[in-house]
C-alpha cells in the first residue's frame, strides 16, 4: 500500500454537508460522482494530499444507508491507494485477511476498487484504490 489514499464519511444529507465540509475545510469540493453499484453521491475534497469522500445513499439498500441506519453519519472507511488491486487482494487473501468483493469493481474518483472486512482488519472498513489508467 502506497499511502492513504482518502477516508470516506458517511452523510444523511449532501448538501447540507458540502456546506458544513466546505466552511471547516476552507475549500470547495472539486467533483461530485454518482456511483450506481453502490447506491451512492460521492463528493469529494482535497486537502494538501488528503482526500475527503463523502458518501450519500441513493436507496435504503445502500451499504451507507444501513450503515448511517446502524451507526450514524461519521467515518465509513479508510482508502489506501495500490499500484497493483489484483496482486494486492490476493497478498491480503493469503494473509488471512477477508475481501468484500472476490474481484476489483469500478468506483468512484476514476479508482478499482475493493473493500476488505472491518472484522478482519481491526475493526476498521478498508478499500483498496487503483488508479484506472
Amino acid at each position: 500500500m502506497e499511502k492513504i489514499e482518502h477516508i470516506g464519511i458517511a452523510v444523511k444529507n449532501l448538501a447540507e454537508a458540502e456546506k458544513t465540509y466546505t466552511a471547516l475545510l476552507g475549500v470547495a469540493p472539486y467533483k461530485r460522482e454518482a456511483v450506481e453499484s453502490e447506491h451512492v453521491i460521492t463528493l469529494f475534497f482535497k486537502v494538501g494530499e488528503t482526500k475527503i469522500e463523502l458518501l450519500e445513499a441513493t436507496s435504503p439498500e445502500s451499504a451507507i444507508a444501513k450503515f448511517i441506519e446502524k451507526k450514524g453519519e461519521g467515518i465509513h472507511h479508510i482508502a489506501y491507494a495500490v499500484t497493483d488491486i489484483v496482486a494486492e487482494m490476493k497478498r491480503l487473501k493469503e494473509q488471512g485477511f477477508v475481501l468484500l468483493n472476490e474481484a476489483p469493481k469500478k468506483g468512484a474518483d476514476n479508482k478499482l476498487i475493493c473493500f476488505v472486512h472491518p472484522k478482519s482488519a481491526g475493526g476498521v472498513l478498508t478499500e483498496l484504490c487503483q488508479e484506472i489508467i
